[in-house]
């Protein structure tokens, strides 16, 4: 099932059950991929659904950060129950050995020999990856390859 199909279902499901919390993050989640479909006038598919999501999640972590620096322990909870909601819909995460694999994989793919070729193997490693590893990591793990 589509992404953006098993989000409207779970919208319609969490309005049955008086969901309040869980129904205004799924419309916040739709509001977004409507709004980045609306800008770039295209349909999106799993793929960019996916990374709206992680952006999402992204933005939700600073403010978590942000907020616990101000000493806001109330509104860092509501953000961390947001992330949980919109992490339900990105796929499981992968391990470092997983993610050490898949960077091998594209090494070997690209040739790539050093940090002056960081920017194709990243590039063929972020599609791969998409949602299912945090980018930086990966950029740190293969910062960390080419090093040593």
């Amino acid at each position: 099932m589509p992404l953006k199909q098993q989000l409207t279902d779970d919208m319609k499901a969490a309005m049955k059950a008086g969901d309040k919390d869980t129904l205004g993050v799924i419309r916040l989640v739709n509001a977004a991929i409507k709004q980045r479909e609306v800008d770039e006038r295209v349909e999106l598919d799993d793929a960019a659904v996916l990374a709206v999501l992680e952006k999402m999640v992204k933005q939700r972590k600073d403010s978590v950060n942000q907020y616990e620096a101000a000493g806001r322990e109330d509104l860092a909870a509501v953000e961390r129950a947001e992330i949980v909601v919109i992490e339900r819909y990105l796929p499981a995460r992968l391990g470092e050995a997983e993610i050490l694999a898949a960077i091998e994989a594209a090494i070997a793919e690209t040739g790539a020999s050093g940090p002056g070729d960081m920017g194709k193997l990243m590039g063929v490693l972020k599609p791969r990856l998409a949602g299912q590893a945090d980018m930086g990591q990966v950029s740190a793990l293969v910062k960390k390859k080419f090093a040593g």
